[in-house]
């Protein structure tokens, strides 16, 4: 069972959202939250698997609870507004997805389940776009950590950057899930990054998709 804590400082949103959730036999809702102060101390309290996350919140919004919840859950956002600035901050926070709330009620579940199960999830409407300007404004150095990876955790990091799932990866490599999960977590603390979007963005940045070589 997958557990999902909603935040959102719409009441009527909120419920829309605990109801499409709770369609689902695999999800269930363990808490909701009307800012980011109460979704960090639910989400620290509770330990649900994935937070739905709103980005504009009273006091604490939700890029900042997106930062603070690294490492304790994963936060697939959903937001009304898709501008840059969400997006992008939403990302560098941590996050594990950026939807729109325009998105159809299966494809929510399903991007729920795809993040819990380690997957990233960028809205289609968006995702060329974050590339595209995470690329031409990074630093073309090569990246800190790059060449602490093992051979193997190059290879995946390739496969984030081509956006492969985890179920994906081990196919190409000829690997389980489980070491695929593995090789994922080793890399994200080799490079110090907060999620698998991070990864794939970093990866593209260090030319690794165009078949460049991994070490000098």
């Amino acid at each position: 069972m997958i557990r999902v804590l909603v935040a959102d400082d719409h009441a009527a949103i909120r419920a829309g959202l605990v109801m499409i959730l709770g369609g689902a036999d695999d999800v269930e809702v363990v808490g909701e939250a009307a800012d980011g102060e109460a979704a960090v101390r639910l989400a620290t309290r509770l330990k649900p698997d994935v937070v739905l996350m709103d980005i504009r919140m009273p006091g604490v919004d939700g890029i900042e609870a997106t930062r603070q919840l690294s490492g304790v859950c994963e936060v697939l956002v959903l937001t009304t507004f898709d501008l840059d600035e969400y997006v992008h901050g939403a990302l560098r926070a941590g996050a594990a997805g950026f939807l729109l709330k325009s998105v159809e009620a299966p494809a929510l579940v399903d991007a729920v389940r795809q993040v819990a199960a380690g997957d990233g999830v960028l809205a289609p409407s968006v995702t060329r776009r974050v590339m595209r300007e995470f690329a031409s404004s990074a630093p073309r150095s090569r990246p800190v950590g790059l060449d602490s990876l093992t051979e193997r955790e190059v290879e995946v990091l390739r496969c984030l950057g081509e956006g492969l799932s985890n179920h994906q990866i081990g196919r190409k490599l000829h690997i389980g899930e489980t070491t695929v999960k593995t090789h994922v977590s080793r890399v994200l603390t080799k490079l110090d990054l907060r999620s698998r979007v991070q990864a794939a963005i970093l990866a593209q940045e260090a030319g690794l998709l165009s078949g460049g070589p991994a070490r000098p």
